[in-house]
């Protein structure tokens, strides 16, 4: 579809479960076997996909919509399983997040939240930033949506107030697109660190 971005306080997607090994086989790291719903060799390094892979579809749903809150996007990535590698789920993603319609987009843009800052940063710059983010959800009637993934914590005020300067000139439908892209981007934030075993929430704000 604000690690790719920091999202303020998120509702946490619910674990993946791991499948519990069954007993007698060696250790995985110690083995390949072809898996009847996963082709292929099962690797550790995959874990989290497969049990993506491997969940409930109600599971699976909720885990995206921790990702995107759009539920159209949810139930497309999700009857796609299973996917044979990270690149083929997110490439899955973007195809997703590039279709939302207009209801798609505003059911979305409505769960997020904007971005703050780590609660050690000064008082003046959460002073800043949260009148920044009210002038900017004033205009446009949503949170302000930015990926910050590989940016270090100490940028994240900068980028922030620089992309609200910026972005509070445009005009509505200009703004939706910028949104649309950063909420893309964010997805794949959430999901990669969701899947490469990684489920507490990140300080850089990729996962909800």
């Amino acid at each position: 579809m604000s690690s790719e971005s920091h999202a303020g306080p998120r509702k946490r997607p619910p674990p993946l479960h791991h499948t519990p090994r069954p007993t007698g086989r060696p250790a995985v790291s110690e083995q390949t076997y072809t898996n009847p719903i996963i082709p292929g060799p099962y690797e550790p390094v995959e874990d989290g996909l497969v049990r993506f892979n491997l969940a409930p579809e109600a599971a699976a749903e909720a885990v995206l919509l921790g990702c995107c809150a759009s539920r159209r996007w949810a139930l497309r990535v999700a009857a796609h399983r299973p996917y044979p590698d990270l690149d083929a789920l997110l490439a899955a993603a973007d195809e997703a997040s590039y279709d939302l319609a207009h209801d798609d987009l505003t059911e979305a843009l409505a769960d997020e939240r904007s971005p703050g800052l780590d609660p050690t940063a000064p008082s003046a710059a959460h002073t800043a930033l949260r009148a920044a983010h009210a002038a900017y959800e004033s205009r446009f009637g949503h949170a302000f949506v930015i990926c910050l993934a590989g940016r270090r914590p100490t940028e994240h005020l900068n980028e922030m107030l620089g992309g609200i300067r910026v972005r509070m000139t445009n005009e509505q439908d200009e703004e939706r697109a910028i949104a649309a892209e950063e909420l893309r981007r964010l997805a794949r934030a959430r999901l990669t660190h969701l899947l490469t075993n990684h489920p507490e929430p990140d300080t850089a704000g990729a996962p909800r």
